[in-house]
């Protein structure tokens, strides 16, 4: 049976299950059988949704029940100039979104960044992070279970390295709370983002510690990991990348080119990006950050609910005083826990694949993990444009009418 409308017909009799049509036919045939079978129960027109231009197969491993493809805009900024640890030279960044007024944001903050002679970006800290939850009798059997850790790291390091050719066991760290024992385990995953190479080679080593100690496992992930949520541990000890951008730039060029000064885009910056954010408890002390975050991730296939953590940037601005009395501005952007890769996941997807060809950074880096660090670097430096040029818009108070003379 491959034909879709009988697929459809039998889907909405009950003959066939929604999510088992790719036991009867291909799979693009099966999503046209889904879409279909849709739009018959909810009198949507899903043609344009359709309209894929990759075989489904290749989407299998991403998502199930397909129906089609969701179309986001993608444009192109840069060239971003950055002399990183990874990433040197100039770089077009593609940027997915719905938000009008972005990229050109984005782009006067990159023209800036590139008249002042570029931007340095390093990543700082490198380690993906899964923490198990165990249950102990108390407070005696976790400070046991805490002193084996420490004590048979190698084993652990061996047990969770069996899982994997790439990926390499940094630390175990643990925390005690009452009769919980939670164990946050950091990977170094290479050119993957890494998350279900953290998770596989965990549960492989949780065994060790369940047969060792007196710990009883709970749950895989018990949430200090912490994934997808606005967590402090992330922003204190890191998760993903680590990555930090700035730059310095001159006051002459700060009026040319924002029409404002040093000393006023550092004011706002304290009292918006620092003070505002503390009053209002915020986890991410910037502008707008997941923005440029956001954007790149759905450009290049990464997992787009890590841009909570992506959201996890401090934005820093300051004046510099020169010899002859002139004032430049320094910039930086510190994103704590930036998840990203070059292999795996959605980085595979055809339109994905493009974008990151487009950055030179498709597939695996050499030596392994420079790929992914690079595109952190370049991501961390739009970010930084993206501060610039928002503080720029808010300092000169040109924001609300950038937006009206771009149609917004």
């Amino acid at each position: 049976m491959t034909d879709p409308e009988e697929l459809a017909e039998r889907v909405r009799d009950g003959d066939v299950r929604i999510h088992e049509l790719e036991d009867h036919a291909d799979d693009d045939t099966a999503a046209e059988a889904r879409r279909l079978f849709v739009e018959r129960e909810t009198n949507a027109d899903l043609e344009t949704v359709g309209e894929y231009a990759f075989p489904a197969e290749q989407a299998e491993p991403n998502i199930e029940n397909m129906i089609g493809a969701a179309q986001v805009p993608m444009g192109v900024v840069g060239p971003v100039s950055v002399h990183g640890g990874a990433a040197n030279g100039d770089h077009y960044l593609p940027l997915a979104t719905t938000e009008g007024a972005l990229l050109a944001s984005v782009n006067r903050g990159l023209a800036v960044i590139r008249a002042a002679g570029g931007a340095d970006a390093r990543v700082t800290k490198n380690g993906m992070t899964r923490a198990p939850v165990f249950r102990v009798d108390g407070v005696a059997e976790a400070a046991e279970t805490v002193e084996w850790v420490e004590d048979n790291l190698e084993t652990l390091r061996d047990a969770a390295e069996s899982t994997t050719s790439h990926g390499e066991l940094l630390d175990v760290e643990p925390y005690v709370v009452g009769d919980s024992v939670y164990l946050r385990f950091a990977y170094d995953t290479k050119d993957a983002m890494g998350m279900n190479m953290a998770t596989i080679a965990t549960g492989e080593a949780c065994e060790v510690v369940e047969a060792e100690t007196p710990a009883s496992l709970v749950a895989l992930s018990g949430n200090l990991c912490s994934d997808k949520k606005p967590a402090a541990i992330n922003a204190v000890e890191g998760r993903g990348r680590s990555v930090t951008a700035d730059v310095v730039i001159p006051g002459e060029l700060v009026e040319d080119r924002l029409h404002t000064t040093a000393d006023a885009i550092a004011e706002a910056n304290t009292r918006k990006n620092l003070i505002g954010s503390a009053k209002a408890g915020s986890l991410g002390f910037n502008a707008h950050a997941a923005n440029v975050v956001g954007a790149a991730f759905l450009a290049t296939g990464q997992d787009e609910a890590q841009v909570v953590e992506g959201a996890n940037t401090i934005t820093t601005m300051n004046t510099r005083e020169r010899e002859d009395g002139t004032t430049d501005l320094y910039a930086s952007v510190s994103l704590a826990s930036l998840e990203v890769g070059t292999v795996g996941g959605g980085t595979k997807l055809p339109t994905q694949a493009e974008a990151l060809e487009v950055l030179g950074l498709r597939g695996g880096g050499d030596p392994p993990g420079s790929n992914a660090d690079a595109l952190a670097e370049i991501i961390a430096v739009g970010a930084l444009a993206g501060e610039l040029s928002l503080l720029g818009a808010l300092s000169s108070r040109h924001l609300a009418s950038a937006h009206e003379d771009l149609g917004r």
